[in-house]
């Protein structure tokens, strides 16, 4: 009898259950997204694009984390926003992203955002942020479309989301385009308020 083939995100995914039952360190967590995103494409089963919108595409969830697969077309990105106290890997899968960090208000004040810095990554390395660290905004590099694979841990249902010219927050709820590979009927929204 022959033996079942493995999928290597599920494999992916048992692992990283694994290494967050143990307490996941932050830099094994990271080594193991960047060697999967360097050496498989089994996640192209849940890349969905919207003309409209950059994909929130939910890969798995469980009480340590959400993987996501996000899907960005030329032009798109995300809003500057948090992380719910949580922390986020994000392993670039096709194309480059850019990410751009701004320092949260002080205070509770409301006032324009500061950008402090704007890096890329490319596609096989994985970059890491909390809400210690920064706000960010997340997109492809100009005239490019990207795939990026974000871990969050623990699962992420609503963020703030900040506008960059006053600094005014707004508490957002979170949609999926696709679960698991099927199409939700969110197209066009990425935010729900």
């Amino acid at each position: 009898m022959g033996q079942l083939k493995t999928d290597p995100i599920a494999e992916l995914q048992r692992a990283l259950f694994q290494e967050f039952e143990r307490d996941a360190r932050g830099s094994r967590v990271a080594r193991m997204l960047g060697e999967y995103a360097a050496a498989h494409d089994d996640w192209k089963r849940f890349a969905l694009f919207d003309p409209q919108v950059y994909t929130r595409n939910l890969v798995g969830r469980n009480e340590h984390f959400e993987m996501l697969l996000l899907c960005w077309n030329v032009g798109q990105q995300s809003p500057i926003h948090n992380h719910a106290g949580q922390n986020c890997w994000m392993g670039v899968m096709e194309g480059e992203i850019e990410e751009t960090l701004f320092a949260p208000p002080q205070g509770g004040r409301a006032g324009p955002l500061v950008p402090t810095h704007t890096r890329v990554h490319l596609a096989g390395k994985v970059g890491f942020i909390n809400d210690d660290i920064a706000l960010h905004r997340v997109r492809p590099v100009t005239g490019q479309r990207g795939i990026s694979l974000h871990l969050y841990s623990k699962p992420i249902d609503e963020c703030n989301v900040y506008d960059e010219a006053s600094g005014c927050i707004v508490s957002s709820r979170l949609v999926y385009h696709s679960v698991e590979g099927i199409a939700t009927g969110n197209a066009g929204a990425v935010l729900r308020r």
